[in-house]
C-alpha cells in the first residue's frame, strides 16, 4: 500500500514473489525456474495487473532481464547476476527508449567506445520505469556506428558508476514511476557485456516482443475499472435498470464488445505460442490494439 501510494515500484517485496513462482516461472525447473506454461504465467500477470498496474510492469520488465540473462549470458554472469535477480535481490531496470528515438529501437543513439579493458559510454535513457531505485541498468548501446542494426550491443552498467545522473520524471499525479538517466564517461568493464558485440538488434527484437505483450495486456484491464459501475453511480438509470444516457450506454456495450474480441484474440495467440506456431508480428498487433482499447477504456470512464 505504501508503494502504491508513493508511486515506488515495489522491489522491497520482489524475494516474497519469488516464491510463488512470479520471478522466473517460465524457466524451466533445470534452470532454476518453476516451469510454467504460458497460460498460467498470462493468469498470473493478468491477475498482478488487477491488483496494482504498476507490479506488472515491473514483473514483466525483471523477468524480461531474467530471460535475456539466460539465453545470452556466459556462466560466469548467470551466477553473478541471474541468480540475485531471479532472488528479488538486485533491482535492475532496461534501458531501450532515447529522446529522440523511441519506436525505431535501432537508430539507438548512447554509444560506448572500446577502449582497451573497458567501454565508455555517452548518451541517455529516458521512460525508464524504477531507474531510481535500481542497482543496474541493462542497456542497449551502439557500439559500432557503420550499421544500423548490426552495430548495437547490450552492457549490464553499475547505477552507482561516476557518470551516471538520474532524474525522476514526475507525472500529473505526482508520482515518479519513471526517470531519464544520463551517462556521462561511464567506463563499463568488458566482462559486462552481456551476448554477442555487435549482435544486439536480435536481443531488442526478442525484448520488444515481451514488453509489447506487457502492454497489450494493459487493454483488458485498466486498472479492474467497470465502465458500467462508474456510469450508473454517475448518470443513474431507467426504470428497467439499464443507464440512463442512451448514448453512452451503446458506446461502453460497443467498448465491451472490442474487449472480450481482443481477449480471444489473445487467448488464440496463447495456444499459438504453446504450440510453436507463433507470428513474431502478433505481439506488435496486441500492443497496437490494446493500447486503442486502453485509451478508449479512460475517455469512456471520463465521459461517464
Amino acid at each position: 500500500s505504501q508503494c502504491e501510494a508513493t508511486g515506488n515500484l515495489p522491489w522491497a517485496i520482489m524475494g516474497e514473489l519469488r516464491q510463488f513462482g512470479y520471478l522466473g516461472g517460465l524457466l524451466s525447473e533445470e534452470a532454476g525456474g518453476y516451469g510454467l506454461s504460458y497460460r498460467t504465467w498470462a493468469m498470473m500477470m493478468e491477475e498482478a495487473g488487477y491488483r496494482w498496474l504498476s507490479l506488472r510492469v515491473l514483473l514483466n520488465t525483471v523477468n524480461i532481464v531474467i530471460a535475456l540473462f539466460h539465453h545470452l549470458g556466459d556462466a560466469r554472469q548467470k551466477e553473478k547476476w541471474l541468480k540475485p535477480v531471479m532472488a528479488g535481490q538486485m533491482p535492475v531496470w532496461v534501458g531501450i527508449t532515447e529522446p529522440d528515438h523511441g519506436s525505431d529501437v535501432a537508430s539507438v543513439q548512447t554509444r560506448a567506445e572500446d577502449k582497451g579493458d573497458h567501454y565508455l559510454v555517452n548518451g541517455q535513457k529516458t521512460w525508464t520505469s524504477g531507474g531510481q531505485w535500481a542497482d543496474k541498468c541493462f542497456a542497449i548501446v551502439r557500439t559500432d556506428r557503420s550499421d544500423k542494426h548490426k552495430g548495437i550491443s547490450f552492457l549490464l552498467i553499475d547505477m552507482d558508476s561516476p557518470g551516471v545522473e538520474v532524474r525522476p520524471i514526475t507525472m500529473i499525479s505526482g508520482t515518479s514511476p519513471f526517470c531519464e538517466t544520463f551517462f556521462d564517461n561511464v567506463k563499463v568493464p568488458k566482462d559486462q557485456l552481456v551476448g554477442e558485440i555487435n549482435r544486439g538488434w536480435d536481443v531488442a527484437k526478442y525484448l520488444l516482443g515481451h514488453e509489447r505483450e506487457m502492454i497489450s495486456g494493459m487493454g483488458t484491464q485498466g486498472g479492474a475499472i467497470s465502465l458500467s459501475r462508474i456510469a450508473l453511480a454517475n448518470l443513474g438509470a431507467e426504470d428497467d435498470g439499464r443507464l440512463a444516457d442512451p448514448i453512452l450506454r451503446a458506446r461502453i456495450a460497443q467498448f465491451e464488445l472490442r474487449a472480450e474480441a481482443f481477449r480471444a484474440m489473445s487467448e488464440r495467440f496463447l495456444d499459438e505460442l504453446n504450440a510453436g506456431k507463433a507470428h513474431r508480428a502478433q505481439p506488435s498487433m496486441m500492443k497496437y490494439t490494446g493500447t486503442e482499447l486502453n485509451k478508449q477504456r479512460y475517455e469512456l470512464a471520463m465521459a461517464a
